[in-house]
């Protein structure tokens, strides 16, 4: 035990010097995975006594220092209530992205009916996809990409599920043509960071600049490209009533609401913040029969 946390805490003092944000969690998450065991029980073990150990855990620790995401070190990623497979060439799901799943969950899911359609776009590793199955298995639920290499893990991710993965640009007019009118809710966290104009001066923490797909991060140069395509696409998609929720830049709140309210097709359109305060998500009703148009909401909620 006492060798074991020595070890550990040596880790951490390394972690923190290559300014790793949460050092001491990382040292623990790496040393359960080259144990083999959950983190629980990591401290139950007598010691590192074992040399294969050792060497994995190091060179574990010295790649992270690197600033390899620790997700790509571990080739996982917990989302809500699923785990998901993750490594170089998909995005890893953030929990920022769980304040616009607990929203569905707690909002749009109750009010549909048996076997409802749902879009998730841009789904990536299929996170927010394979989260709503989770808690409605019976839903029809189609997550579409465009990155061959994202829509590796999110096949993985989604086998034996029923969920139908499509490699389809969702920028596109024809999107889910077939669909149009039917579906009950979308869901999108497309790349919505305003590129600048020099790459390097991006800004972003190094496992993102360095590991996450470009492609997946930036959304043009005001951050909202995707979203405008989406929003209008969604416009066509949703049946009266339908729901959609989009995440974005938290600078860019005000231009996601915007994009919804000037389709002249959606009622209800409302400015949420995330789990940390910040503004990252706007929702909103497709208009239809029954209701009335109550414009939007200025401020921000949860």
């Amino acid at each position: 035990m006492t060798g074991l946390r020595q070890v550990i805490d040596a880790a951490a003092r390394e972690l923190t010097a290559a300014g790793v944000n949460s050092p001491r969690a990382d040292a623990l998450e790496l040393a359960a995975h080259a144990a083999g065991v959950d983190r629980g029980r990591l401290l139950l073990l007598d010691g590192p006594d074992d040399a294969s150990f050792l060497a994995r855990y190091r060179e574990l620790v010295a790649a992270r220092a690197r600033r390899v995401p620790l997700q790509h070190l571990t080739g996982s990623a917990a989302f809500g209530p699923v785990t998901l497979s993750v490594g170089p060439g998909v995005f890893i799901p953030r929990p920022e992205t769980e304040a616009l799943l607990d929203w569905a969950v707690r909002h749009a899911l109750p009010d549909l009916g048996p076997r409802p359609v749902i879009a998730d776009l841009c789904t990536g590793s299929g996170a927010l996809a394979l989260a709503l199955h989770h808690h409605r298995p019976d839903a029809r639920i189609i997550a579409v990409d465009i990155s061959d290499a994202a829509l590796e893990y999110a096949r993985r991710n989604t086998a034996g599920t029923g969920i139908e993965v499509l490699r389809t640009d969702v920028t596109a007019p024809e999107l889910l043509a077939g669909l149009a009118g039917q579906v009950d809710l979308i869901v999108a966290n497309p790349p919505y960071i305003p590129a600048p104009s020099v790459p390097a001066e991006s800004g972003l923490e190094p496992e993102v600049a360095r590991h996450d797909p470009p492609d997946a991060l930036f959304g043009g140069p005001d951050g909202m490209a995707v979203i405008t395509a989406i929003v209008d696409r969604a416009g066509v998609l949703l049946r009266p009533g339908g729901r959609c929720a989009i995440e974005h830049d938290d600078t860019t709140s005000a231009e996601t609401v915007t994009a919804f309210t000037g389709t002249g097709r959606f009622v209800d359109v409302v400015a949420r913040r995330d789990l940390a305060g910040r503004p990252r998500f706007v929702t909103a009703t497709r208009l239809g029969r029954g209701h009335q148009d109550s414009g939007h909401q200025e401020g921000l909620t949860r």
